[in-house]
This record gives structure tokens, sequence and C-alpha cells, in this order.
């Protein structure tokens, strides 16, 4: 379909088709709140196009504001002045956000004539800037266009290499005749991190870091390349100048590197192989021994300037996905990781996931500066636990113990004072975190037996000081740890002493003999049969202390700001320390205190509260610059029936408590009910429980009393697996099932899916049209509100934050919100286009209080219909699906 211009107020978005009255509200809001710098919360249901909102939204005010930077550059150019001291002059603000060219504050009292002076000096350094820049973004705007026009680049590619090969035998030859005296001098060479400088030099030619730029992020690689094909689709893909940012797991094209597997070995190699790359050759001054290792550490083919050069060019000339990217790195023997990052700095739309935008290091290592940028959250239903769980670290006792069985060896080495200190700090740290744990370091932590068990919660402090650390610079630690790369260096043991132990010490090395092999990866034949897909091939840590440097840096938090977890189980092994972070806004505040304008966005975001006050409040955001907008479904509103089931068919009062919800009553009453849906509603039912335990036990009590034969005689039924990889086999199940049931006349008339609310199948699966005419909602999926985390977040909020006129304190409100989000994930998998319809069931009388309503989404909110009995809601069921089916 052809693309069109939609005029919103006096603002254009181009659109690649006629858009929805809700999208072009979406696309309106956006823009003002980029514009103005605001953070925006915006929810838009699966369903009603919220890529492509965002997608012409955003890039339609990135144009804006480009062609507003444009013309007040050409003005200034053309009058040689600057306006540097007008504050009414927007485009004082619009140079300043991106050019640093706010004028320099001046003492009172200066003379008049020096205050002139340096206005004037100011102002021809913004005019030089200004052309610099211009002559920069003229000279990549050509460049680029050449590459848009030629399709050969493939070839060009391939003629580089064979001139590069042809070059280096040519060296090659140069190196022998010199070598046999039949040259002149050696030729220079680059001393150490000279070639860090060319290359840093080439991505100041390539790009400038002063475009303005929009970062996009989402949870999983799948989601970013589907917006990636989005942007293809809009009437951006031609001109918009994006790049895919990924994992070096995910990116890298050197099959000896990719193949060990682990995240941390692929990383940790990499990083070697460009560090051998970088040293001195010495040659035949050092020793053998030397020699030899360096020879190990070959430099990668794939880190090649002019290659990476041309993928980065080639990237920025055509939007391309991750799949994309690897393909041209292969294509063209040039690393896309690293050529990938060449391109950050002039691309206009930046696509990588959460863990890259939102962890500062990882955000620093791959070169992203977010400084008045604009960053798009998308699938930030999640948001919180998702910063929570990334900055929170476990270790066991099976991690710790065995690392203490190597200071020996480390400690025998001629070791500089400085190192040998801090090692001495590791090992002593490491010590104490057995001994907290109540085991003994000369003991084997597998067989070895705590006398007290359980678990305990302490502050970061009380922890220090129960384990005796409060004296150690946990600061210099970290750095040491960071800066020497001990962890990695650790590893390095395995390739240089783990076969070379003489019998003699095989005693008094055993435990350090098996911690070498437990760094060593898996090379023997995998499991027949794995229990599940993520531990299949799941890849060993390159170190258990990398754990541990992640537990220290965890430690440096701020006492108010976390917690820290002591389980003690059976043995040393199984116990572990936990850090818990109680305020994930101390990392979010760096984003929002840097960005522009930031947007959080998702399909069901309600209840926003959480993001309001547990991460953007305690972040520092002053309410007036958040934002919120939320929009209807594109649905006819006759579409969908959202009931509340207050009572089931003999009366009983559904109430799913944790108490009653095992009464047997209460099951067959939800089987009753069930079945009485599955009699009316055709095609798919989708039935959500709270947990797999529940799931299980309610299916071998419907099996014992008969009910589960009569729901098999309307529907076949399916269960949600635990495993991973058998989730697409039942999925293909499920759909041939109801696929097959709708052309045949018989007594079966669809199928039924028995699911788990946080499992598989309530993210993420679309049960469109036939798939999910019916979901129906078992009770309220509350958190376990024993857990010792979940008790200490609730008490944390009850303490920080304010409790609301009429509202439920903090800390409950947290629970309720937990258990409404998972039950708004879950009934979103119906309804996935505008054509169709389906009805929303949910079983528990507690569902019809006021403030549990209150948070469904608003299109969902404003049709729900409360039934105190059962028979009103089979009626209603019965009718909508007949008039439905009939029109459709």
């Amino acid at each position: 379909m052809a693309n069109e211009t939609q005029k919103v107020g006096t603002i254009h978005f181009p659109f690649p088709f006629t858009p929805y009255s809700i999208q072009e509200d979406f696309m309106a809001e956006l823009y003002r709140v980029l514009e103005a710098g605001k953070i925006g919360i915006f929810e838009s249901p699966t369903g009603t196009g919220k890529s492509l909102s965002l997608i012409c939204g955003a890039l339609s005010w990135l144009r804006d504001f480009e062609q507003k930077k444009r013309e007040e550059e050409a003005r200034l150019l053309e009058t040689g002045t600057g306006p540097l001291h007008d504050e009414k002059d927007e485009s004082l603000c619009l140079l300043s956000s991106c050019e640093g060219a706010a004028a320099t504050p001046r003492p009172a009292g200066e003379p008049a004539w020096v205050t002139q002076f340096v206005q004037k000096k100011e102002e021809r350094d913004l005019v030089d800037r200004l052309k610099a820049e211009q002559a920069r973004r003229k000279q990549r705007e050509e460049r680029l266009q050449r590459l848009q026009h030629r399709a050969q680049f493939k070839y060009a590619a391939k003629r580089l290499r064979q001139e590069e090969e042809e070059t280096e035998h040519l060296l090659r030859l140069s190196r022998e005749m010199l070598e046999t005296g039949l040259g002149a001098e050696r030729p220079e060479q680059l001393e150490s991190g000279e070639e860090e400088l060319v290359l840093a030099e080439y991505e100041n030619r390539g790009g400038s870091a002063t475009v303005p730029q929009i970062y996009y992020c989402s949870r999983t690689h799948s989601q970013l390349a589907q917006f990636v094909h989005e942007v293809k689709k809009s009437p951006f893909g031609r001109d918009v100048r994006l790049v895919s940012l990924g994992s070096r797991q995910n990116l890298c094209v050197n099959e000896d590197v990719k193949s060990l597997g682990s995240v941390q070995l692929i990383n940790d190699r990499c990083v070697d192989m460009q560090r051998s790359r970088h040293e001195k050759k010495k040659g035949a001054e050092e020793e053998k021994p030397k020699r030899r290792r360096q020879e190990k550490q070959a430099a990668c083919p794939f880190y090649n300037h002019e290659q990476m050069g041309l993928l980065r060019d080639e990237a920025l000339a055509e939007v391309k996905d991750i799949e994309q990217l690897l393909a041209l790195g292969k294509e063209a023997r040039a690393c896309p990781y690293y050529g990938s990052r060449l391109a950050i700095p002039a691309a206009q739309l930046v696509v990588l996931p959460y863990q890259m935008l939102l962890h500062a290091a990882t955000r620093q290592a791959a070169g992203i500066r977010l400084q008045e940028q604009v960053v798009i959250i998308d699938e930030a239903h999640n948001l919180i636990d998702t910063i929570t769980g990334m900055h929170s670290v476990e270790v066991s006792g099976s991690q710790v113990a065995p690392l203490l069985n190597v200071h020996w060896l480390l400690l025998r080495k001629r070791l500089k004072a400085k190192n040998l200190m801090y090692l001495k700090q590791i090992l002593y740290l490491l010590e104490k975190f057995v001994a907290v744990l109540g085991g003994n370091i000369k003991q084997n932590p597998n067989t070895q037996s705590l006398s007290q068990t359980g678990t305990e919660l302490k502050t970061i402090n009380d922890f220090l000081f129960q384990s005796q650390i409060d004296n150690i610079n946990l600061f210099k630690v970290q750095r040491y740890c960071e800066k020497s790369m001990i962890s990695r260096k650790l590893f390095g043991f395995t390739e240089r002493y783990g076969a070379v132990l003489s019998s003699r010490e095989q005693p008094k090395l055993a435990g350090f003999q098996q911690f070498l092999q437990s760094l060593q990866p898996r090379t023997t034949e995998a499991p027949a049969a794995p229990a599940d897909e993520s531990q299949a091939g799941a890849p060993r840590p390159a170190s258990p202390l990398m754990h541990i440097e992640g537990f220290l840096a965890a430690l440096t938090t701020a006492n108010q700001d976390g917690r820290v977890i002591l389980s003690r189980q059976g043995s040393l092994s199984q116990s572990t320390l936990k850090f818990l972070l109680l305020n994930p806004a101390v990392h979010f505040a760096q984003v929002v205190k840097e960005c522009r304008a930031v947007v959080i966005a998702g399909g069901t975001m309600q209840p926003v509260s959480d993001f309001r006050q547990q991460l953007l409040a305690c972040a520092g955001v002053e309410a007036e610059r958040v934002v919120e907008f939320s929009c209807g479904h594109v649905i006819p509103p006759d579409n969908i029936l959202p009931l509340v089931i207050c009572s089931g068919i003999s009366d009983q009062p559904l109430e799913f408590t944790f108490q009653k919800r095992e009464l047997p009553q209460m099951m067959d009453e939800a089987g009753r009910i069930l079945c009485n849906l599955c009699s009316v509603v055709p095609g798919g039912v989708v039935c959500f429980f709270s947990s797999y335990e529940y799931l299980h036990q309610v299916h071998a009590h419907w099996e014992k009393g008969g009910l589960l034969g009569r729901l098999a005689a309307r529907k076949k039924i399916f269960q949600e697996p635990k495993s991973a990889h058998q989730v697409e086999q039942v999925l293909l199940a499920y759909s041939r099932c109801i696929q097959a049931c709708g052309q045949e006349r018989g007594g079966v008339t669809g199928a039924l899916l028995l699911s788990v609310v946080g499992g598989k199948m309530s993210e993420g699966i679309n049960f469109s049209d036939n798939l999910g005419r019916c979901v129906v909602m078992v009770g309220m999926p509350f958190p376990n509100i024993r857990s010792p985390e979940l008790q200490e977040k609730m008490a944390y909020l009850d303490q920080t934050l304010p409790r609301a006129p009429g509202q439920a304190p903090p800390g409950k409100n947290l629970v309720e919100n937990l258990c409404m989000k998972a039950v708004n994930q879950s009934i979103g998998r119906a309804i996935r286009h505008q054509k169709d319809f389906a009805s929303i069931v949910l079983l528990d009388q507690r569902y019809a209080r006021p403030p549990v309503l209150a948070k469904l989404p608003a299109w969902i909110r404003a049709r729900v219909e409360v039934k105190a009995t059962f028979g009103p809601a089979i009626a209603a069921v019965q009718k909508f699906h007949r008039e439905k089916s009939a029109s459709s």
C-alpha cells in the first residue's frame, strides 16, 4: 500500500497506510513529549500498531529537529554571529543541546570590553564548529548516497580482500628478504596503543557524535528484529540511518571464538585477540615460552579497519537487522560487533537490547553516549523487574570455596607488592564468605554439612560487620579486579597448569584440579534428554570469580538501597549469598538525567503507579515532567466481553485464596464452570492458573472425579509444559486440533489449553482468532507473600514512599500491582487485530472490587460486567459467541 502523509495539527506524519485515530493521537502525543523533553509512559494494546506509531512519531520529530538545526546553522553561518545571550531565542537551546555552545558565565564586575571580547570569541568558535560539523555531515551523506546506489558491495569487499591478501603476501616476502639481509632497514611498526589511535581517527572521520539520535531497546533479539522489519516497511525505511547492536555471542563471525559457547569465554577470547594485536613484538629478544604463548593468541582476521569501515557504511546505507549484519560480516570478512559500534556516531536510530542500555558498564563499553538523546524502551511492562534482576547477584558455596584452593599457586608466584596485597584481600573476603555461611574452608564444600540452616536477611552494613570485612575498601578491590582482569587470568591457569600437576602434589591439589576442570568448557556428550532447553546447552561461565566480582560490586551499593540474603541449606555447596537490589531507580536515574526525553512503552502498562513511584520519583524526576498516554483498542467495543463471575454453579462464592483454593469444592466449581464455558465457546479456550503446582493439583483432582473426562468430550485438553523446548510442539498441536475441529462436525469443538500465569504462554504468545476465543483466569495470581525478598521490598517501600490519603500502604499496593500486571499480560494474549473477538472470564469475586478493576487496561475496564451468579454469566457468554460467530 502506498505511503500516506497524515497531518495532525501542524505536524505531518508519514505513514504506510491510513492510520487509526488512536495511532494519530499516539504519534501526536509522542511528538510533544520528545519536543518538550518529557518522560512519557505510553500504553497501546497489542494489535493497535504500536511499533509503527513509535517509528513514525519519533522519526517525524527527528526529521523536524534536524531541519530546524540545519536552518539555524545556515543562519549563523550567513551572519557569522551566534545567539549566545538571547535567552528567548529557541535556537540557543537547539544548538547548545548538540554543540555545547552555551556561553561561559562571566564574573560580576568584569569590564564591558572583556565581556564583549569573550562573547565575540565564543561566537566565532561556535561558527567554526558549525562549519566543521557541516563539512563532516556533507562528507558522510555523500558517502552514504554512493553506497545506496551501489549494488555491488559484496564484489567490492571481495576485491579488497584479494588486494589485502596480495599485500600481505608481498609484505611476507619483504620480511623474508630483510631477514636474509637482502633488503634495507626494517619497516617501522606501530607501537603499543598506536593502532588504537588509528581506529579512533577512523571513527572520527566516519561520523559525528553531534548527530541527534534515538535509542530504541526491547527485551529480546526477536522483538528487535521485528521492530527493524517494521522500520523497513515504514516511509522512513529508505532514508533512516539505523544500526542494530548485539552481543559478541550474537555478532561474532570467527568460528573458532564462537564455538567456545560461553558468553564470558567469547568475550575474554575476543578481548585477548585484540590485546595481542596491540602488544609490542620483540621476537628474538623474548624467551621461547613467551613466544609460544603469544603465537596462541593470534589476532582476529575479521578485526580489519578497512573492512569494518565498509561494513559500517553499508550498515548505515540500508536498514539491516542482526541476522543481515551477521551475513554481511561473513561476506566482507569484517567483524559485525566492532563494525556496528563504528556506526553508532553517525546513526539516527540505534536498536539494542535492554541490558546494553540499562547497565552502565555495558553502555560505556559499547560507546553509547546518552547526553541529550532520546531513549525509547519498548515492552517495558517488566522494566522494574529487569533492572532489579540485572543488578542482583547470587553466589553459592560451590563457587566460593574452590577459589580458596588456588591461593597457594597465586601467592607462590613472584608478584608485585600491590598485586600481592589485593590478592590476599580477595582471599580474605572469600574465607569470610565461607565462614558467614557456616562453612569450613578446609573441608570439601560438596560433602560439608552445616550445623544451622535457614534464611537470614541483612542490611549491607550489617553483613559487612558480621562477615568482618568492614575494614576492606571494596571500591579499591573492585577497581583492582577490573583493571587487572584477575578472573580472566585465573582462567588461564586451566591451560598452563591443568595438565602438569605432578603425582606427588595430586592429593594436595585435588580441590584445585577439580576447580580447573570446572572452568573447562564441556566437550563431552550432552545428556540424551535434557530437562529444559535452557539447561541443554547452557555454557559454563569462564570463572566463578566473575560472580564474586559482581557480588563485591553490589556490596558497594548504598546501605538503604539493597539487602544481603544468607540462605543456609544442607551443605555448603548448596548455600548461597544473594544481593537484592531494592531501589532500581539508582541505576535508572543516570538515563533520565542525561537524556533529552525517555519514552516507556508497552501493550499493557497498567498499573502505572509502580513506574511513577518506584522508578521515576525515586530517580528524582519531577511529577510535572511525566506524561501518561493510554489509548483504546482498534476493535469495536462489542467485540470483547470481559466478565467477573463472583459465584459458581452451586452458588459457591468464588475466592481462590491461598487458604481456600485447594478445597475440593473450589476445584470442582472451577471445573464445572470450565465445562459450561467449553460447551458454548467455539475454537480455543485458554485457562490460566496461578502456578504449575496448582495446575497439576487441579488436573489430578479433575481426573480423579471424572471432570476431566467431561471436559475432554467437549475440547481436547493440552497442558503448558515446564520445559521451553516443548512449548512449540504443544502450541502446534493445539493449533492443528482447533483447525481440524473447525473443518469437521463432531462432539469436540476445539481445544482447551491449561496454562500458568508468568509461564511460557502468558507472554509473547498470540492467541488470535480461533486460537483464543475465551481466556479464563482462575483466581488472582498473587506472589508468595512469605518470600523474604518480597517482604523486604514491601518494608522498603513503606519506609521510602509516602502513603497517599485513602490508599493502601505502598508495600501492599506493590503486591496487588504485581498480581494485576501478571493478569493483564495473560488476558492480553487474546484480541490481536481489528476484526478479532473474544470473551474474558475472571473467576474470583475479588476482581469486582473497585481498586482491582481500576488496574485493568482501560479498553477492558470500560466493558467489564460483574455477574453475581453464574446463570446470567453463561447466558451472556453464549449470546456473545453465537452472535459473533454468525457475523464472522
